[in-house]
């Protein structure tokens, strides 16, 4: 990881280089800061270098956004310092991939537009030859070959980054509905892709707590900031809604800063997550949390307490968990430590473990637990991933 921008809020954002946070940062802030951070990336870039024959290199957003070119580390500024050359992918599902391609040309400084070897079209449905006139006239407008067009397939299912797309609740009877409350600040959304691909499930991602009613479990997921998406998730309604959900036997999972919301106390006194301070938790599990500016990154793999079941995962998070809860734990690492929490009555999990639910081992213990009189009857309708699914990104 060369240089990670972590939002605390809608005008600030954690600054972490190669895996460690460096400090909370204002937008004219990490503008200045962008001199100082080149080094660490242009430090992973030669890393990078020395184990393998070939990289490639995704840019962030536009290359021919003005406003943030001076000092870019990311998009052309990156290929000007360390001399790499660079094809220009444009999207014509969206339209106006003509105009997107020579007005960002255009855009460009002369040394930069030099540097660009061609163009490539991607998402295209439809007769190709329609499409040739186009292309021929780009290629002459712009002396630079398309090297491709690139189809739209139906059918290909890419993780997503950092944002989820917003869904209205069908809560069917049929199939296992889970509730996610859509933080403001909501991270690692590629939990739950797994769950989003299975047919027996159905995922939906709310802002509303009231279109919670029908849920057979609640998932909260993880946070950029978890004591500020606390205070949302309790202005919002949620907690009420959740003691409601527990109280009729449904079931609650906490990922990372879920797990977190989980305890008794989230305890910032640096300042790492946003303005020092503390924060009661929701106190479900008997745990506090300090967050601290060393993040937490390791590679995972371990077995489900609930099962025989291997699980292969990661963590990254800022903050230590201590508490009786932890008496109780979910996983046993392969290292021999425990990891996450189970409540006494079963019906509270809790977790730092990302990728719980891609071992495809883990889904009939887990589908068991969640919800042992709908899977009995149904005979476990919730399939084993392995066996089901096409993913092939």
């Amino acid at each position: 990881m060369q240089a990670l921008l972590k939002p605390n809020s809608d005008k600030t954002a954690q600054l972490i280089l190669q895996g460690k946070a460096v400090k909370n940062l204002g937008a004219k802030a990490y503008h200045a800061y962008k001199t100082q951070a080149m080094p660490v990336v242009l430090d992973s870039f030669q890393r990078l270098r020395g184990q393998y024959q070939r990289i490639i290199v995704e840019g962030a957003g536009s290359p021919a956004e003005i406003n943030l070119r001076q000092d870019d580390i990311a998009n052309m500024g990156f290929a000007e310092a360390v001399d790499c050359p660079v094809i220009l992918v444009a999207d014509i599902d969206r339209g106006g991939v003509f105009a997107h391609l020579v007005g960002t040309l255009e855009l460009l400084s002369e040394s930069e537009q030099l540097r660009i070897l061609g163009f490539v079209i991607n998402r295209f449905r439809g007769d190709i030859e329609i499409l040739q006139p186009g292309i021929d006239w780009l290629e002459q407008k712009s002396e630079k070959p398309v090297f491709g067009v690139l189809p739209y397939l139906h059918d290909l299912y890419l993780e997503s980054e950092d944002s989820v797309a917003v869904e209205q609740p069908k809560m069917d009877t049929e199939v296992f509905n889970i509730v996610v409350p859509r933080l403001p600040r909501m991270s690692n959304h590629t939990d739950f892709d797994v769950l989003r691909l299975n047919a027996a499930v159905d995922i939906q991602f709310c802002r509303n707590p009231e279109l919670a009613g029908k849920a057979d479990l609640i998932i909260l997921p993880g946070s950029k900031s978890v004591r500020d998406d606390l205070a949302w998730l309790r202005q919002s309604g949620w907690e009420s809604v959740i003691l409601r959900h527990l109280r009729y036997g449904g079931k609650l999972i906490g990922l990372c800063g879920g797990y977190q919301m989980l305890g008794s106390l989230i305890d910032d006194p640096q300042g790492v997550e946003g303005e020092p301070g503390s924060s009661s938790g929701l106190g479900l599990l008997d745990m506090q949390t300090t967050l601290t500016n060393e993040k937490q990154l390791k590679q995972l793999t371990g077995q489900l307490l609930i099962s025989n079941a291997r699980v292969n995962g990661y963590e990254i998070h800022a903050g230590i968990s201590a508490g009786r809860a932890l008496l109780s734990p979910v996983i046993r690492l392969e290292n021999g430590e425990m990891e996450g929490s189970l409540s006494q009555d079963q019906q509270i999990l809790g977790t730092y473990f990302h990728g719980l639910f891609d071992s495809p081992d883990a889904y009939p213990p887990m589908s068991t637990y969640l919800s042992p009189v709908k899977f009995n009857i149904r005979r476990q309708k919730w399939p084993y991933i392995a066996k089901n699914l096409k993913y092939n990104p």
